[in-house]
């Protein structure tokens, strides 16, 4: 995507879900009360972390076709989506904390989040332990596909057949059902939209400078 309308757009949603998003109306509703508002935050990123996943898995794709240009795609969204996995896990701690008592609980989809942060860092790992660019792309490539396939099943196939606090899972209604009102779909879509757009920047720019270093080595 070239251009920088894209990254304003992005820059102006986020900025807006954070200002409104600790300013606007949220409903009164028990348990939750005030804490809703982290759902304008923890909910985009996890939705941004799993585009970056998807988009790493098609480069990986693309990189077991020979290509290692798309190596350097794979990785970048991949650690981006890291970073956002990071941010995510840290913004459900807190509402957590407030909403369930505790930072961590014994909650399936907490489990599998913690699985699939585990998974991605032996992925980084595994390409920082192989010298051989083909030989890195490779392995790399194929072991993306697992663990991609491994996120789905942690987090969105067991917290849905097993019993789950989160919203939506095991049973429970989810936020769209029963307290998702208007003034807070005006900020949550939004926000959603904002972090898909900046995790694609932020991605952009370090895969910018990974083909720097690319091109100086070789």
């Amino acid at each position: 995507m070239k251009g920088i309308w894209w990254k304003a757009i992005g820059v102006a949603l986020v900025l807006y879900s954070i200002i409104q998003g600790l300013l606007g109306p949220v409903p009164a509703l028990d348990v939750l009360n005030e804490t809703i508002r982290v759902l304008y935050f923890h909910v985009p990123m996890w939705f941004s972390m799993i585009l970056m996943l998807l988009l790493s898995l098609i480069y990986s794709i693309k990189t077991l076709r020979g290509n290692l240009k798309w190596d350097i795609y794979a990785e970048q969204f991949a650690r981006t989506a890291f970073l956002l996995a990071l941010l995510g896990l840290t913004t459900g701690m807190v509402w957590a904390r407030f909403t369930w008592g505790a930072f961590w609980t014994n909650d399936p989809k907490l489990q599998g989040t913690a699985v699939t942060i585990l998974t991605y860092l032996a992925y980084f790992i595994l390409r920082n332990s192989v010298e051989d660019p083909h030989k890195r792309s490779r392995l790399a490539g194929v072991y993306n596909i697992f663990a991609f396939v491994m996120m789905i099943v942690f987090i969105g196939i067991l917290p849905r057949i097993t019993d789950s606090l989160h919203p939506g899972m095991g049973g429970n209604p989810g936020f769209n059902e029963y307290d998702l009102d208007d003034n807070m779909r005006r900020v949550f879509y939004p926000a959603v939209v904002g972090w898909m757009l900046m995790g694609l920047w932020i991605s952009s720019l370090s895969i910018r400078i990974q083909k720097l270093k690319y091109a100086q080595e070789n």
